[in-house]
């Protein structure tokens, strides 16, 4: 099988190429007022089902770069267990995706060369999206592999003659297909699952635009309608009480953070956040945003008013932070020696607390070093990262290197062990007015937890 996917990669890699390159070069369409509309809409068609047949070749080159990873591994002795472990990042990278949406997407291939083959021929046709693929996966996993056949030639298989089963049919209603015929050939798969379900509940934190967050908790059905009701219900009461000018959800969101803390007032509540802001932001209405570790971008105004605001509850402290003359930051001031701990904060606000492997929007959870300890690389500012817990992970794998370059600002040049490199350069901090420190405001109790390693967390 190797062989046959090798072949396939070298002759479509130079088919994918031009086509790329004819795709670049297609000037801006005029055509032909009189059916300009219809050749439009042509277009777009079959443009959506190129999408279509480029995934399902993705998901077949996907398995083959796994099998033969796993293959060359086994040869090289490297044990079962860690067989394969960088694949699913290695499709991320290609595809400019995280790792987390990279193991989705080989699950996904595995599942249509083994289990779902109608599913593959259906997305090959572009009969079915990827996302919609992925649903078909995701709804019949509790199955075995029997079940799981027939389910996929049930609702994704072209009868001979007949119509489209997949015609016109809609995810909500594709997910209703699905699940109708699971329940129909494993009522006890379906219950197990949902106790699964039941014990994967949780509550996460998302980072949301405008300086805003995503709070939100996988209840059972049952809790989750009642503590709803239960928000409306005191919004209801309250607005019907003191009248004024916010809207129910508005209060509906401020009770729920007030019963959660125990605070009395919404925006009371203490927490340890770090914003790197420069002195004329700060101090001189300058209007180059801030940078809120772990979230991202915050607007002058924005930021300033946090700080007044963490100001008047005596919460924020100021820590100088050190720059070259290239912008890349080298040190910060802390009551600690500049040892293991300031080194670790100097590294969450240099790269803003999410992980430095490209596409992948993760929170930085590990500092890794770049060229390992293990063969003398030095636990330096210049020779570590912030990454998550997966790609610490994958860059255990065989034959992945990394090295630092001697760009303006800290660079890390990663090698996969198919000779592929991917650069990944340190986010630039917000700029001082002229040379000088660049301030941190770190607003809350240092005993409080940090905003960066709560966002995105289960």
């Amino acid at each position: 099988m190797f062989g046959i996917i090798d072949t396939m990669a070298r002759l479509t890699l130079d088919g994918a190429r031009d086509f790329r390159a004819l795709l670049l070069a297609v000037p801006d369409l005029a055509p032909d007022p009189i059916d300009a509309e219809a050749r439009t809409v042509d277009l777009i068609a079959e443009l959506e089902w190129i999408k279509s047949a480029a995934c399902a070749l993705q998901a077949d080159l996907a398995v083959g770069l796994d099998e033969a990873t796993r293959a060359r591994e086994s040869a090289a002795g490297i044990p079962a267990g860690r067989r394969g472990r960088g694949v699913a990042t290695q499709v991320a990278l290609a595809r400019h995706e995280s790792p987390h949406r990279g193991s989705m997407l080989l699950g996904l291939a595995r599942d249509l060369a083994t289990d779902l083959p109608h599913t593959r021929t259906a997305l090959a046709h572009g009969r079915l999206s990827e996302h919609a693929a992925v649903l078909v996966a995701r709804e019949t996993g509790c199955l075995d592999r029997e079940q799981r056949a027939a389910v996929d030639a049930e609702v994704c298989a072209l009868p001979p003659g007949g119509p489209d089963p997949l015609e016109g049919l809609g995810v909500a209603r594709l997910v209703g297909r699905l699940r109708a015929r699971v329940a129909a050939l494993d009522p006890a798969a379906v219950v197990r699952r949902a106790g699964r379900a039941h014990g994967e509940r949780h509550v996460s934190l998302r980072p949301a635009p405008d300086t805003m967050a995503y709070l939100t908790a996988l209840l059972p059905v049952t809790e989750g309608v009642a503590a709803y009701a239960a928000l409306r219900r005191a919004a209801d009461t309250a607005r019907a009480t003191t009248g004024g000018d916010l809207s129910r959800g508005q209060v509906m969101a401020d009770t729920l953070v007030q019963r959660l803390t125990g605070q009395a007032a919404a925006d009371a509540v203490p927490v340890t956040v770090d914003l790197i802001i420069s002195d004329a932001t700060l101090l001189a209405a300058g209007a180059e945003p801030a940078v809120l570790v772990g979230h991202g971008p915050v607007p002058a105004q924005v930021a300033r008013e946090i700080v007044a605001r963490s100001l008047d509850v005596g919460a924020a402290w100021l820590r100088r932070l050190y720059a070259d003359p290239s912008g890349q930051l080298v040190a910060l001031t802390s009551r600690r020696r500049f040892a293991a701990d300031g080194l670790a904060a100097l590294l969450r606000v240099r790269d803003q607390g999410l992980c430095r492997t490209p596409w992948c929007d993760a929170p930085a959870r590990h500092l890794d070093h770049v060229v390992p300890a293990a063969i003398g690389g030095p636990t330096t500012d210049a020779n570590t990262q912030s990454l998550c817990e997966r790609c610490n992970y994958a860059r255990d794998a065989a034959d992945w290197w990394s090295r630092t370059t001697s760009d303006d600002r800290h660079t890390v040049e990663t090698t996969t062990p198919t000779g592929h490199t991917y650069r990944s350069r340190a986010p630039d901090p917000p700029r001082p007015s002229r040379p000088g420190p660049v301030l941190v405001v770190v607003i809350g109790s240092p005993l409080e937890a940090r905003l960066g390693e709560l966002l995105h967390r289960r």
